[in-house]
């Protein structure tokens, strides 16, 4: 591998772990975020606001990793606006002018958040059904990269990452959300091959592929990823939840199937 591999938000959670492993497999990196961190391999820029400066960085890039927003649930629809759609559409542009070969972007499993309490196999042709304005922000993200693969022949991969803690990333009772979010775990190991993977794959036009490691009982279909990139995952764990953490969960699920039958009843009526 001697093609150049452009990261944005390189000194992020995922941006570190991928830097170090691309970096550990020789490849050629071209490392861009908002800051250095002291770090001068390291070009800042703000890429939510179009400059031809930072734009010519994308020049003789073959791949393009594009991790910079805002990853929180939390991201108000402000910043979801400005750093997760006016900023990814401007790295599809750059990367679009210069004749990147293929765009990986980092999408969200909150794409499909609304279906936390159903049951059925997530695959990427699932409804989108986002619950938050960093979920929409992500689904926008994909959609346009489908245009620019329509319209520029930009190959692009979106990946609906999963559950990625900073460091050492271990699973267990510690994370968020229950079984929901120990089931969407994806180890850094996992999530390094996946991305280089991706880099590689041949013969890719437009994917949106699950990215979680291979925990036992998930909803999340990872098939396709493995049959589109030649994904081959590691690692896996089923959740760890105590009994009352189990007992919240069934009271949840019962509020929200309460929640969609009385709105299913308004929704008939004329008011």
């Amino acid at each position: 591998m001697a093609k150049t591999v452009l990261i944005t938000g390189a000194l992020g959670n995922i941006g570190t772990k991928l830097r170090q492993h691309f970096e550990s497999l020789g490849w050629p990196l071209r490392l861009v975020d908002v800051v250095n961190g002291g770090n001068p391999a390291v070009a800042v820029a703000d890429l939510s606001v179009w400059d031809e400066a930072w734009a010519g960085l994308f020049a003789g890039v073959d791949t393009v990793i594009h991790l910079a927003g805002r990853p929180s649930p939390r991201t108000s629809w402000a910043e979801a606006v400005t750093y997760n759609i006016d900023m990814t559409q401007n790295v599809y542009e750059a990367a679009a002018r210069s004749g990147v070969r293929r765009l990986i972007f980092a999408s969200s499993n909150w794409v499909v958040a609304g279906h936390r309490f159903e049951d059925g196999l997530l695959t990427p042709e699932v409804e989108p059904r986002p619950v938050n304005p960093y979920g929409v922000s992500k689904l926008i993200g994909e959609r346009l990269g489908r245009s620019y693969h329509e319209r520029w022949g930009l190959s692009v991969v979106c990946f609906r990452i999963g559950y990625c803690q900073q460091g050492e990333n271990r699973p267990g009772p510690h994370m968020h959300w229950g079984s929901w979010g120990q089931l969407m775990w994806l180890s850094n190991r996992d999530l390094c091959h996946a991305m280089e993977q991706a880099v590689l794959a041949e013969g890719v036009g437009f994917a949106v592929l699950n990215l979680m490691s291979n925990n036992p009982g998930m909803r999340w279909d990872i098939e396709t990823t493995r049959r589109v990139i030649g994904y081959a995952p590691q690692d896996g764990t089923a959740p760890d939840l105590s009994d009352d953490r189990r007992a919240d969960e069934a009271v949840a699920s019962q509020l929200h199937s309460l929640a969609e039958a009385i709105d299913e009843i308004t929704s008939r009526r004329e008011w």
